[in-house]
């Protein structure tokens, strides 16, 4: 644990992902909400520092077994122990949405006044039977589940889905997460930037198809010539946001970077388990050290209220706000440039 944790902060990094600090501000936690308790063998802070580890290096139980004295049994009751304490905190750690205010001046969000954040699916890979493969296999010839994740623009996971089958559509993935007693909730009035492969409808804002819009062709020096491909450009920039959560939770967790060998229940338990640390790493360390860039205080989130939207369905009144909403944007920009 000394090597491991203690010694400092570098190698603490390191093996569990957080420094010193944060880390015993964990343990606190998972004992005092997550109801985790030491057990016969293990004192906390070691079942903590090796359910992380493995999480971070993908470490095999016989392995860290190895590395802190303890029989594989200890070190797998440890892990399911810590993993459900963790999952109790989902409703801590879950970022509270936070609309873009009207007197925002970021570059990429002022745009998009009442925008809750962004989302899209990614795969990871799972490990299933035999006879449920096809049904995992995505478009790539992998087996893995979509995860649905909706995140704020700071990065934090509102949201996370996982489960579904690789070969199910996003827009399908979206559907059952709304509809869920406990699922995503978008108050009327409100809306998270999607790409194209979901439905513009209420509630979820998307491209317009047909247009230029990834961030590579804008950085080749085009410039956008009619309200659309401006709309586009801009909401590329925002909506991107949710890649790059997706690219520090798959960077800092190496356990969901390739398939692993739990059931595929505890697999996605593991998934959201991820999202939440990534979260708690993310308020607690002033700077996130997969990324190395200043955090924001999400401290003063309040709910928001409003009648749930339930259904994903075009709307022509939606239509006709999101052209109302690039006409503005675009006049606007061509103003500031003259």
């Amino acid at each position: 644990m000394h090597q491991m944790v203690w010694m400092d902060d570098t190698a603490s990094i390191n093996n569990v992902r957080m420094d010193r600090r944060a880390f015993r501000k964990l343990c606190d936690m998972l004992h005092m909400h997550g109801g985790l308790r030491p057990s016969k063998n293990m004192e906390m802070d070691e079942m903590v520092a090796s359910f992380l580890h493995v999480l971070a290096h993908h470490a095999k139980n016989r392995v860290v077994a190895r590395q802190l004295a303890r029989s594989g049994e200890s070190i797998s009751r440890s892990f399911n122990a810590v993993l459900h304490a963790v999952l109790h905190l989902h409703r801590i750690l879950f970022k509270k949405p936070e609309p873009i205010s009207e007197n925002c001046t970021d570059e990429i969000w002022k745009w998009f006044k009442n925008c809750l954040g962004a989302l899209d699916g990614t795969y990871i890979p799972v490990n299933v039977s035999i006879e449920d493969r096809p049904r995992y296999r995505t478009r790539k010839n992998e087996i893995a589940t979509n995860v649905l994740g909706v995140c704020s623009h700071d990065m934090q996971f509102i949201y996370l889905l996982p489960g579904w089958e690789g070969s199910a559509a996003d827009s399908r993935v979206l559907r059952d997460a709304i509809s869920r007693r406990n699922g995503l909730k978008v108050p009327q009035g409100y809306y998270y930037l999607c790409d194209a492969g979901y439905t513009n409808g209420e509630g979820f804002l998307a491209p317009y198809r047909a247009q230029r819009y990834h961030l590579n062709d804008w950085r080749q020096g085009h410039q956008p010539t009619s309200p659309k491909e401006f709309f586009n450009m801009k909401h590329s920039s925002a909506r991107n946001i949710i890649e790059r959560a997706f690219g520090l939770l798959k960077g800092r967790w190496a356990i969901l970077r390739s398939r692993s060998f739990y059931p595929i229940k505890t697999q996605c338990w593991i998934i959201s388990a991820c999202a939440l640390l990534h979260n708690y790493i993310r308020r607690e360390m002033s700077l996130d050290p997969e990324e190395n860039s200043p955090l924001s205080d999400n401290s003063s989130a309040q709910e928001l209220d409003g009648e749930r939207i339930r259904y994903v369905e075009t709307s022509d009144a939606w239509s006709d706000w999101r052209d109302k909403l690039a006409e503005e944007m675009y006049e606007q920009w061509r103003a500031s440039r003259h």
